[in-house]
């Protein structure tokens, strides 16, 4: 479903291919590196004031005005253990389509980071535009890169085709991926790991107690449905992920002005930030019982929609007072989580493109994190940092979850005050988590506003690639 305009593992080259050499430069390497090279290599760098600033790359070419090689900059980088992959996330795109290799000797964590950055480089949406280019040798299309020995290439692979993969998912148009085709991307991926499939649709949501999810999902013309995947050996600790599937989220009664559903289609990134985690985890095998539930739904307008001021109980059955259709999302996973919490899970974790709220207070580039346990928010942070997969943690305000009360049901959806919004979103959410002492909710955004080398306007996999470390450090990889 939904694949990358170009296979990922088509960016490396095959050992002993005829590769030329790239070298990564600092901006303090570059005496250096002249004063090791012939002087026309020195001259050529200096008739083009190569200088080695970030994402510069400059060929070098032979005596024969053949390319025997090229230069990359990074820029002022004090120590190659800090190198991320978005410093070099452009080479693939940016250097000549020859086959090369890393001239530059590193250790194996800025290694893997560039081999993650190549790959992630070689993204792009284009199955949409109707003039696109014929279809090119792989050669052609790209420069390739020769794996260096010293790095897991299968585990980077991995990573690199999960967010690829998340990025489809979010991507794609509400017409295209709506709570159907979001449950059948699940599905395929199950039969893919042979996991175990289940999808409980429409009024079956009701008779089997999940009426938050019901509530949200019944205005549109596709039922709403909770997809539950479990995989692995039931005597490993178990570990949940719920993540937010509203495909398309007009604000329901409480509708959203024009401007403000532009980009709802990315609203189920929690959904494909988890099925992107689950492939990666299955993939590598990971020594853990994995299981996904991912509440999907559309939130529209329709006579049947859900109303302000309607009264639903809850699986946990805590009944919620509906303030604002547009606060959809905590109330479908309210639902899951309940469920996921009722297993005790070793480690819980949701994710969510929930509030607003978190990207005026962190802006998109920084989802924020929610925890019940402080060691398992420093080890979320310390991960992220570890992966240039940045989060930060916010406080779950126990003097705030007050305002979430109401006058005649247990609480409302949304708070009395205008103030705090990502934070009494969170303090929802842990209302129906009571037994799983480690849980985590991602506040994300999944969506890159700007274009950079390696993160072009559209979708982003926040939070994968941490959640991923997190969970080999937790349980073994």
């Amino acid at each position: 479903m939904f694949p990358a305009g170009l296979a990922l593992d088509q960016l490396l080259a095959p050992p002993g291919a005829a590769a030329i050499p790239l070298w990564l430069l600092r901006e303090s390497d570059l005496a250096a590196f002249k004063a090791a090279q012939p002087p026309a290599v020195g001259a050529w760098l200096e008739q083009h004031a190569f200088l080695a600033e970030r994402h510069r790359v400059l060929g070098i070419p032979g005596g024969g005005g053949e390319l025997a090689g090229a230069v990359a900059g990074v820029g002022p980088l004090d120590d190659w253990s800090k190198l991320s992959l978005w410093q070099v996330a452009g080479l693939s795109e940016r250097l000549p389509p020859r086959d090369y290799f890393l001239a530059t000797p590193l250790a194996a964590d800025p290694l893997a980071q560039l081999l993650l950055g190549w790959l992630t480089g070689g993204y792009r949406l284009t199955r949409f535009k109707s003039n696109a280019a014929a279809p090119k040798t792989p050669a052609a299309l790209r420069a390739r890169l020769v794996p260096p020995a010293n790095v897991e290439v299968g585990a980077v692979v991995r990573q690199a085709t999960a967010c690829a993969w998340a990025r489809d998912l979010i991507n794609a148009p509400a017409s295209e991926l709506g709570p159907a085709a979001l449950a059948e991307a699940a599905r395929v991926l199950a039969v893919e790991f042979a996991a175990e499939f289940r999808c409980i649709v429409g009024e079956d949501l009701l008779a089997q107690n999940y009426p938050l999810v019901h509530a949200v999902g019944r205005a549109s013309d596709q039922a709403p449905r909770l997809i539950d995947l479990r995989w692995g050996d039931p005597a490993k600790p178990l570990v949940t992920l719920v993540g937010k599937g509203v495909c398309f989220d007009t604000g329901g009664l409480d509708v959203k002005p024009g401007a403000g559903m532009l980009l709802m289609k990315k609203d189920m990134g929690g959904a494909a930030v988890v099925l992107g985690l689950a492939r990666c985890l299955m993939a590598r095998a990971a020594p853990i019982r994995l299981r996904v539930l991912i509440p999907a739904v559309e939130n529209s307008i329709s006579a049947g929609a859900y109303r302000p001021s309607d009264i639903v109980r809850s699986r946990r059955g805590t009944t919620v007072e509906i303030g604002n259709t547009d606060a959809e999302g905590r109330l479908v996973l309210a639902d899951a989580l309940a469920e996921a919490d009722s297993e005790r899970p070793s480690l819980l974790l949701d994710f969510a493109t929930l509030t607003g709220a978190a990207r005026v207070a962190l802006g998109p580039e920084l989802p924020a994190v929610f925890s019940n346990d402080d060691a398992l928010a420093a080890d979320i942070k310390r991960c992220g940092d570890l992966e240039f997969d940045p989060v930060w943690p916010m406080p779950l305000w126990d003097s705030y979850d007050e305002e979430l009360s109401s006058r005649i049901a247990d609480l409302n959806n949304v708070a009395s005050s205008s103030f705090a919004g990502a934070i009494f979103g969170a303090l929802f959410l842990r209302r129906f988590v009571s037994a799983s002492t480690r849980w985590a909710h991602f506040d994300l955004y999944a969506w890159n506003g700007r274009d950079r080398p390696g993160r072009p306007v559209g979708a982003e996999a926040q939070c994968l690639r941490l959640a991923d470390r997190l969970i080999a450090e937790r349980f073994g990889r």
